[in-house]
């Protein structure tokens, strides 16, 4: 039997439902792999959750594929860790700062660091936001304009970069799928190949020097850079900010540019020189040793972060050492949710869900309709839970096993469902980098929702368009085609805009 019909649909749907609900990725996919499983052995309770951890939990633990993309998780966490406590962050960016005497150049530099930092979503807006608060006061930029030039290099950044836990995690899914339809591809380079197809990530990160360079604002956003300019408020009189500026001291203490350059530099030439003797880039490096040389290249930039550390006297050994641990206890929820994901997988492939998905859409979808539709739906789900690894989690096993059965672009279908799960992410009200982008940047979190969700929207839009032509051509160089909508968009927009409000001060 191929698949259980209608059946086979419901571990997802349960995963979908319950992320929506309890906003809890770990809690979702538990109960969506249970629920599966309880349906495989025909309902019998105890029987189930034998099953679910000697069958399902287990076996991914135990895979030595899974255990290597587990370990380097963990080396991943305490090198992140590492690097957001050491100060260098807001030393790198307060450099920058005798350089900035206009209002494009505070908002371009503001971008540059956010891109900086970007091994760290979640450290992007606590690191960026407070050193550029006061420069953005200064030169009459909106908090609103911080929060959303950070929220837009955070998750958007991270899912593009291939060697950080995002891009860890998500290889950890593709391979998966990948062995499961006998495709012998290297989940590294389909990665690379998929980055052209990240429409909506793309576009979020150009957008903003697009709006910087060429003063194009419109909506919610224009009206808060007006009140800025004009009267100098830094909120209207119903904001309440989530955060005080004596929040972060201890964010913005002096440091070293060089406790976050150097350490880089280790990592990505240790990187770079160990896949370059597998041939890269001219030849695909096989997924294990890119797990190795990764692991490798962290573990060289750890220990050099922590000789700079020690040098600089910025922490005490002990310190040093109780912060790579606790990194690497963060990363425990991280291994938890992708050993789940893998599980939920299998119970998806055993129930033959994605077979009975191509086998109702054949014939009456075409295939260069999927792209986009896998964008709306991972959309909509990461919009309403405001996770985008969850989204993943759940989309991916189906979405790669439906490109292949479909025969629609295998590349596009996996850069549609990580711009599905981008978007959520990125400004949804109760995802964690949309709040800890409005806490960064000290403003008020409902108005950072409501001024950067058309941005957010016109991105989507054109993300959207941009599927539904890479699903015919296949060709990557639709980014172009959707960089050029983008910039048209900004600029209608800005005029209509322009037209309906008095004209805005210059610095």
């Amino acid at each position: 039997m191929d698949h259980m019909g209608l059946v086979s649909l419901i571990p997802p749907i349960i995963a979908v439902i319950l992320a929506i609900l309890t906003k809890n990725v770990i809690v979702s996919l538990f109960s969506g792999v249970y629920i599966g499983v309880l349906i495989l052995v025909g309902g019998r309770p105890l029987e189930a959750t034998m099953e679910v951890i000697g069958n399902f939990i287990f076996p991914q633990v135990a895979d030595s594929y899974n255990a290597a993309v587990l370990v380097l998780l963990f080396f991943i966490g305490g090198f992140v860790a590492l690097m957001e406590k050491s100060g260098g962050g807001a030393a790198l960016a307060s450099g920058a700062i005798k350089y900035i005497n206009t209002r494009a150049k505070a908002q371009i530099s503001a971008w540059f660091g956010g891109i900086i930092i970007f091994f760290s979503d979640l450290g992007t807006p606590l690191i960026v936001g407070p050193v550029f608060e006061k420069i953005f006061d200064k030169a009459k930029i909106s908090r609103e304009k911080l929060a959303w030039i950070i929220d837009s290099t955070s998750s958007p950044v991270a899912v593009l970069i291939p060697f950080i836990g995002w891009g860890v995690y998500i290889m950890g899914l593709i391979k998966k799928e990948f062995e499961l339809l006998n495709i012998n591809t290297s989940e590294f380079s389909t990665l690379i190949q998929v980055i052209p197809f990240q429409f909506y990530a793309l576009l979020t990160v150009l957008m903003v020097p697009l709006v910087a360079l060429t003063k194009l604002d419109f909506g919610p956003m224009a009206k808060a850079e007006i009140r800025v300019q004009q009267t100098g408020n830094l909120y209207w009189p119903e904001s309440k900010p989530l955060r005080k500026p004596e929040d972060v001291e201890g964010i913005t203490k002096n440091g070293h540019a060089v406790l976050i350059w150097l350490p880089l530099l280790v990592l990505f030439v240790t990187l770079f020189g160990l896949l370059i003797s597998y041939g890269f880039p001219f030849e695909p490096v096989p997924g294990n040793e890119f797990r190795v040389s990764l692991s490798a290249a962290y573990l060289f930039a750890a220990l050099s972060i922590v000789v700079l550390m020690i040098m600089y006297k910025v922490k005490k050994f002990g310190e040093i050492i109780d912060i790579y641990t606790s990194g690497m206890q963060k990363m425990v929820y991280v291994a938890v949710t992708l050993v789940l994901a893998w599980s939920l997988g299998k119970v998806i492939n055993e129930m033959g869900t994605a077979a009975f998905i191509v086998e109702a859409m054949k014939g009456n979808v075409p295939s260069f309709i999927i792209p986009a539709i896998l964008f709306l739906v991972g959309a909509g789900m990461s919009l309403a839970s405001g996770t985008s690894w969850g989204t993943f989690a759940i989309m991916l096993p189906i979405a790669i096993p439906m490109a292949v059965g479909l025969d629609a672009h295998l590349l596009v279908c996996i850069g549609a469902v990580l711009s599905g799960g981008i978007f959520g992410d990125h400004c949804s009200p109760i995802s964690d980098t949309t709040i800890l982008s409005s806490t960064g940047a000290g403003a008020d979190h409902i108005d950072h929702v409501k001024t950067q969700f058309p941005y957010a929207l016109i991105n989507a839009s054109i993300a959207l368009i941009g599927f539904v032509v890479a699903g015919i051509t296949g060709s990557a160089f639709t980014l172009i085609l959707t960089i050029v909508l983008l910039i048209a968009a900004v600029f209608v927009l800005s005029k209509i805009h322009t037209r309906k409000y008095s004209e805005r001060v210059e610095l």
